[in-house]
């Protein structure tokens, strides 16, 4: 998935730290072969080699590089204790979001043809509305206490922006509705323009039309 990428590129780009060795494409296990497998052996994405240290897993790589890089670029884990905790929480919700989401999104590629049903194909969307409402309601509360940027843990961007976002982005591509979810929608639209963000984008987003899978959630 091309968030799970996104998510060390953006902390890399919050550091300004030189990209060792990160592998986020099929086309990196062609070109490279052995050397990606030596990295991660289980021959998934992403694949990413700082120095000495391998982390395979998005979340322990941005971790890693917050705690390895915080006196360089954007600080990402506030000191507040409030924040934190407000910032860790949304981070680790983001797992059930973007379950749910592929739940809809990749229903016909995960389910055999013989095994789906329109039922389950309706209760994966509702199960996803009902986690898109939670989300809206998590943005309209910070949308009043924050200025400028709509950030999920407040006034700042933080750690659960740089993992949170890519998989809404994810959403918004696929057709979700901004009128429908309007602090989502905002929240979408206030960061897609910061440079580190940008610099992930999909080319394969340039110029093209967003699909229309989540436009009736």
């Amino acid at each position: 998935m091309w968030w799970t990428g996104a998510w060390i590129k953006t902390r890399l780009l919050c550091i300004s730290v030189p990209l060792l060795t990160l592998f986020t494409k099929p086309q990196h296990l062609l070109s490279s072969g052995s050397c990606f497998l030596d990295i991660n052996p289980r021959g998934q994405f992403p694949a990413f080699k700082c120095g000495k240290y391998i982390l395979n897993e998005s979340f322990a790589a941005c971790f890693f590089l917050e705690n390895e890089y915080k006196s360089q670029g954007t600080k990402l884990i506030p000191d507040s204790p409030d924040v934190q905790a407000q910032m860790y929480q949304r981070m680790f919700e983001v797992f059930t979001l973007g379950q749910k989401m592929v739940d809809v999104i990749y229903y016909n590629y995960l389910v055999p043809e013989g095994e789906r049903h329109d039922s389950a194909i309706q209760r994966n969307k509702e199960a996803l509305t009902a986690e898109l409402k939670l989300w809206e309601g998590y943005l309209k509360k910070t949308t009043l206490i924050s200025s400028g940027d709509c950030c999920l843990a407040g006034k700042e961007f933080t750690l659960a922006d740089v993992l949170v976002f890519p998989v809404i982005a994810y959403m918004f591509r696929s057709g979700l509705s901004s009128e429908r979810y309007p602090a989502l929608g905002k929240y979408y639209n206030s960061l897609k323009d910061r440079p580190s963000i940008k610099a992930t984008w999909p080319p394969t987003w340039q110029g093209t039309p967003a699909q229309d899978t989540l436009k009736a959630i």
